[in-house]
C-alpha cells in the first residue's frame, strides 16, 4: 500500500490549492478516507473524511466551509480542494484510510504566508 500526496506549495492568505493523493495497492473507494495534516510541533489531525459511498462527509470546524474532499474512482485518487487559506493551515498534508490507518505517505507541504 502506498499513498502519494502532491499539490502543495506556497500560497498567500486567501489563496487556493488542490491537493491530490494517488493510492496504489489499495482501492480508495472501498473505505472511508480522510485527509490529515500535521503542523510543526503539533499532533497529526484529521481535517476531512469521506465515507466509501460518498454519502457522509466530515470536516473539522477549522476548515468547514473552506475545504472540500472528493474522490475519482477511475484514477483511484483522493482530492482536497482548499480555498480561503489561512496561515494556520500551514502544515504537511496526508491522506489515509479513516480507520485503521495504513502506512503513511510522505505528505505534501502547504505553506500559507504573505
Amino acid at each position: 500500500v502506498q499513498f502519494m500526496e502532491s499539490g502543495g506549495g506556497l500560497v498567500q492568505p486567501g489563496g487556493s490549492l488542490r491537493l491530490s493523493c494517488a493510492a496504489s495497492g489499495f482501492t480508495v473507494s472501498s473505505y472511508a478516507m480522510s485527509w490529515y495534516r500535521q503542523a510543526p510541533g503539533k499532533e497529526r489531525e484529521s481535517v476531512a473524511r469521506m465515507s466509501s459511498l460518498r454519502t457522509i462527509t466530515y470536516y473539522a470546524d477549522s476548515v468547514k466551509g473552506r475545504f472540500t474532499i472528493s474522490r475519482d474512482n477511475a484514477k483511484n485518487t483522493m482530492y482536497l480542494q482548499m480555498n480561503s487559506l489561512k496561515p494556520e493551515d500551514t502544515a504537511v498534508y496526508f491522506c489515509n484510510r479513516a480507520t485503521p490507518v495504513l502506512p503513511w505517505g510522505q505528505g505534501t507541504q502547504v505553506t500559507v504566508s504573505s
